[in-house]
């Protein structure tokens, strides 16, 4: 038995690797790395850097267990592959991102249908509750009183963070690569340019190729003090950046998990989170950095840019120590990484892992 994932937005480049920076790339390298010698449902079949890609038709279905990150798709791909010859088709859906993003009936009917038949593992306890409570309100009692559901923080290596190299002008992080509604951006345009009137700052934005190239991204780039660009090329590259911004501020509405606040912090970036349930979630409780209202982000990113040290202390203290240490050990990757292999065993069978 082989595991299969199927995300149709997973992009692969030249040297045969997952390429990407958002969480669903992430989140495909880390199951790559948990199930050596995986394969990626796509096409055209080619063999890959540690796994390989292979069209859904060409493989024996009786043969693969799929981890579906396009949870709504999972009843059709059970449809295909118990017409392709499986009598009782594995399939475990990966519920990565906020349920709250899909608005129309068709799609939360079909969302809390997919939860409610296949095993689902959601990433973080947050996501698996607006799931329970989706399968509870659309689907039938019988459904989803049998419903599966585990989840896990994504989580991350602090062996990835770098050395700090504090910059001579304090660089603030929009920290987030899409520009979409629910992230807000004109809130982070209002607070930077406050605070940029009071006192020197660099602002960075590193966006997807899709919103890189809209006219928010335009209105962000006019001004020279905000450097607006693509993606880092590398890993490697995504962390050094990390050690040498100061802060960040956070405006969007809603976030199913945060993998890029989580790494921020384990790097030691000042974090200014909206007072909302996701964000808290984060954080140890007690966390200084808690806006309201607009001019109290103004004020907070303005602290935190003007006297850096004294707001990690601040951090620091209310982490019993160290910040950094308790967004280790409360995301920690190797957590993740027991977490998911525990639900594969479980829900599709003993499949051969790292």
């Amino acid at each position: 038995m082989k595991l299969a994932i199927k995300w149709d937005a997973v992009k692969i480049d030249e040297t045969g690797r997952v390429s990407g920076h958002s969480a669903g790339d992430t989140l495909v390298r880390r199951i790559l790395r948990n199930f050596p010698d995986s394969i990626l449902i796509g096409s055209p079949a080619r063999r890959a850097d540690g796994f390989s890609v292979s069209p859904l038709e060409i493989l024996d279905p009786n043969e693969i267990a799929v981890i579906n990150m396009d949870v709504v798709d999972s009843p059709r791909l059970w449809q295909k592959m118990h017409a392709a010859g499986a009598s009782k088709p594995r399939i475990m859906n990966f519920m990565w991102w906020p349920p709250r993003d899909m608005k129309t009936v068709e799609g939360i009917a079909s969302m809390a249908l997919s939860c409610a038949l296949f095993p689902t593992f959601a990433n973080s306890e947050r996501t698996a509750s607006e799931v329970r409570e989706i399968a509870q309100k659309w689907t039938v009692k019988p459904l989803h009183e049998q419903m599966q559901l585990g989840w896990v923080n994504l989580g991350f290596r602090l062996a990835h963070v770098q050395p700090r190299q504090e910059p001579e002008i304090p660089v603030v992080l929009y920290p987030s690569i899409y520009l979409s509604a629910r992230k807000r951006p004109e809130i982070f345009l209002e607070v930077v340019q406050w605070v940029r009137r009071q006192t020197p700052i660099r602002v960075e934005m590193r966006l997807h190729e899709t919103h890189l190239v809209s006219e928010a991204a335009m209105k962000f780039s006019h001004r020279d003090w905000i450097w607006v660009g693509p993606l880092t090329a590398t890993r490697q590259s995504y962390w050094e950046a990390l050690a040498r911004t100061t802060a960040f501020l956070a405006t969007t509405s809603e976030e199913s998990y945060g993998i890029e606040y989580v790494e921020a912090l384990g790097a030691g970036v000042i974090g200014i989170f909206p007072d909302l349930p996701w964000a808290h979630a984060l954080v140890p409780e007690g966390y200084p950095f808690f806006y309201k209202t607009i001019d109290e982000a103004k004020n907070m990113l303005w602290r935190a840019v003007v006297n850096p040290k004294e707001a990690r202390a601040e951090l620091d203290a209310c982490a019993g120590g160290s910040i950094q240490k308790w967004i280790g050990d409360h995301h920690s990757d190797d957590a993740f990484d027991d977490a998911l292999i525990a639900a594969v065993t479980d829900w599709l069978g003993d499949i051969p892992h790292a």
